[in-house]
């Protein structure tokens, strides 16, 4: 049916004037409680009758210009979104009824995104179904076009379009977008909850991301963040504006219950100085002593204001520095009108973001012996980044140390089973390539039995310092399952030669274990586990290795899988061993009843 007039001449003047408005809304990251990407939405002029998204695509598309006007939307999307200078992804709307048009133009949409200056992985394709769609292997071809071009898939509106299921099925995207309809009121409807459940298992088999969209109020957002969804994006968190917010509000995660709380993955024992972060706004090194003292009295919680040139910080001004000075005899009338860069604190400690909080702890100890001082400023590659405080990093240290002694191995007070789990899947979710490596002793139980538990304490306690001493701890992982098992998780590229280095220096103390008659005889007569005496040689160390794929192990059961099964193979080989895994997945689902050794 032919449009009417004025909407079509309204259509054609859009496309030539490019008369389009992009607002952008925040997707958060639960777990990083971060912005992760942002969700570009077209409107109309404000004063035409396409300023609704619908009217304006339902035009374009009785009209013929549909790919025209969604290229169009993804041109201006993607030069506003660099012109604003917007971190980490984007999210551009595409509709799977124009990727089935006749001579649909490949790779227009990285053209665009390489000439504006956007990198491929930054762009996530939001595949919208607002009519039914048959033509499933054009869909397909175009989505394994854009996959090629380093651009990442998500469906929109999953449960609301014709066929969500099958095009998940048929697909197989990065994300898929729960429709809002789900999340309305879902923490008081349980088959909204029962159909986000099964959502959300589907997806943990698919290695899918799951976005809950059209989260307005805390108790929704209280309700899908107990159920595991880790992306949310709506009104709750922020409305689309054409100049969006850049940090989410710490007080927005504040409604949580302490355990929705807690922080994933390797956070749990590794945290950096950032964890710390107080985004105090600095003051230039030319504001006066009477002002800088307003601003004190206004914020009385200050106990010093960072002084910063641009991103360059100068110093800290203190408040007792401050007061002292002002109460003197004639201090106002004097210095008053004095920069404030003449009584700062030029040799105030400075940390970088990323420093690990076990290194800022000790540097923080070294200051207060000379400066009682409690606040440091917290940089990002030398520029200014915000406050920390004293106070924090000794709760946070705290609290670090008692879980820690919570998971840790008792003999060796290495991470025990927790930590390892959380380790591994942090490095899946990051999609970080890793060597995990199984060390187990050969000949142990009768060795225990001859020589006694307490002789095999030590040597159990002398392995877990060789593989401290051979695995740094700034990149990798020592771990204690338990008994004589331990697993390193190796990010360092000389992987290989530091498990040689670990087997070389096992052997090479091995013999202070033994009374010089064993030694000699090279073993020692015991039972074995069917009660039979017969001889066994001295301990040896197997190392079994593995290199998992991170975008084929789903978690760290798959993972555990791999490491027992090369740890098998290395058992195998006499004497000290190590063996490499060629495979990067596990031949089945790792039952994760099962004991890891």
């Amino acid at each position: 049916m032919k449009m009417p007039l004025s909407l079509e001449d309204s259509l054609n003047r859009i496309i030539q004037e490019r008369s389009l408005t992009v607002l952008f809304q925040p997707i958060v990251s639960n777990k990083l409680r971060a912005i992760y990407g942002y969700e570009a939405l077209i409107r109309g002029p404000s004063n035409t009758p396409l300023h609704s998204p619908v009217t304006l695509f339902e035009t374009a598309a009785s009209c013929g210009r549909l790919v025209e006007l969604e290229m169009l939307c993804r041109e201006v999307a993607i030069k506003q979104f660099l012109r604003l200078n917007l971190p980490e992804k984007l999210f551009l709307n595409t509709s799977p009824e124009s990727l089935a048009q006749p001579g649909y133009p490949t790779g227009c949409t990285l053209d665009i995104a390489e000439q504006a200056g956007l990198k491929p992985e930054r762009v996530v394709i939001e595949l919208t179904e607002q009519y039914p769609t048959q033509n499933y292997d054009v869909i397909r071809d175009a989505k394994n076009h854009f996959k090629e071009m380093g651009f990442e898939i998500a469906i929109d509106d999953l449960g609301a379009g014709y066929a969500g299921l099958r095009m998940w099925s048929e697909l197989r995207p990065d994300y898929v977008k729960i429709d809002r309809h789900f999340m309305q009121d879902i923490h008081e409807d349980n088959v909204k909850q029962e159909f986000v459940r099964s959502i959300l298992n589907i997806a943990r088999g698919l290695n899918c991301r799951v976005i809950g969209e059209g989260v307005e109020t805390i108790e929704e957002y209280r309700c899908v963040t107990k159920m595991g969804i880790d992306y949310i994006q709506g009104y709750y968190f922020a409305r689309p504006t054409n100049i969006p917010i850049v940090r989410i509000p710490k007080n927005s995660f504040a409604y949580l219950a302490p355990d929705e709380k807690k922080p994933f993955g390797r956070s749990y024992f590794s945290k950096t100085i950032a964890d710390l972060l107080q985004r105090t706004p600095g003051i230039p090194s030319s504001t006066t002593v009477d002002e800088c003292a307003q601003i004190f009295h206004m914020a009385p919680q200050l106990d010093s204001l960072p002084i910063v040139d641009g991103d360059m910080p100068i110093g800290l001004a203190r408040k007792n520095t401050l007061t002292s000075l002002l109460l003197t005899r004639f201090g106002r009338e004097l210095h008053g009108k004095k920069a404030i860069s003449r009584f700062i604190e030029n040799e105030a400690l400075m940390l970088e973001s990323n420093l690990p909080i076990e290194e800022a702890s000790r540097r923080v100890s070294e200051q207060m012996k000379q400066d009682k001082a409690l606040d440091f400023i917290i940089l990002e590659n030398g520029c200014y980044k915000g406050m920390g405080s004293a106070t924090d990093l000794l709760t946070v240290i705290t609290e670090m140390q008692v879980r820690s002694a919570r998971y840790a191995n008792p003999l060796t007070l290495l991470p025990g089973n927790v930590p390892i789990y959380e380790e591994v899947d942090y490095l899946l979710r990051e999609k970080q390539e890793f060597v995990v490596c199984y060390c187990d002793l050969d000949s142990f139980k009768p060795f225990n039995d001859k020589y006694g538990y307490e002789k095999g304490d030590q040597v159990i306690k002398d392995l877990a310092e060789i593989l401290k001493a051979n695995v740094p701890e700034e990149h990798d992982f020592v771990g204690h399952i338990g008994g004589d098992d331990f697993i390193l998780i190796l990010l360092s590229e000389d992987w290989r030669d530091r498990c040689k280095n670990i087997l070389a220096h096992f052997k090479k103390n091995v013999a202070r274990y033994y009374t010089r008659e064993d030694i000699n005889q090279g073993g020692i007569w015991s039972q074995d586990r069917a009660g039979k005496y017969r001889f066994f040689p001295l301990l040896t160390l197997s190392i079994g290795c593995a290199i998992p794929d991170p975008y084929r192990c789903k978690s760290h059961h798959d993972i555990a899988a791999l490491a027992t099964g090369a740890k098998h193979e290395a058992k195998r080989i006499s004497g000290n061993s190590l063996f490499v895994e060629r495979r990067r997945v596990p031949l089945k689902s790792f039952d994760k009843n099962e004991a890891v050794a």
